[in-house]
């Protein structure tokens, strides 16, 4: 069974083009328009892998990626986030965000980030 990947971003351009490329790689894809959408999603029905936008209304990756690893049953899922380098140096790498991609997404990156932390959250 493939691995499935919640892709949460407030843009809906990028999840749906994000969602195309991860389809057409063979992924289930499930999608969240922010932060408190995508951890009702998380305790939903568990995704082998999380990509999170950095910066969102309500409740942004960063706060996202806290809740969930002060929670057990959830805090494993491995993260890859949607921003600047400088925010994953300074905020993701605390928080154990495994990997970033920056904007615009290169799905060849992106592609290879999520083929190597699917497995792995398999």
């Amino acid at each position: 069974m493939p691995a499935t990947i919640l892709v949460i971003d407030d843009d809906p351009n990028i999840r749906e083009t994000l969602g195309i490329h991860l389809r057409n790689a063979g992924y289930q894809v499930r999608t969240a328009k922010d932060g408190i959408e995508g951890g009702h999603a998380v305790l939903e029905r568990r995704p082998d892998l999380i990509i999170t936008d950095a910066q969102m209304p309500h409740m942004d990756g960063f706060e996202l990626v806290a809740a969930l690893r002060a929670d057990p049953s959830v805090a494993a899922i491995p993260v890859i986030m949607l921003t600047s380098e400088t925010e994953y140096e300074d905020r993701g790498k605390r928080l154990g965000v495994e990997d970033y991609v920056t904007k615009p997404v290169r799905a060849d990156r992106l592609l290879a980030l999520v083929e190597r932390y699917a497995k792995r959250g398999a």
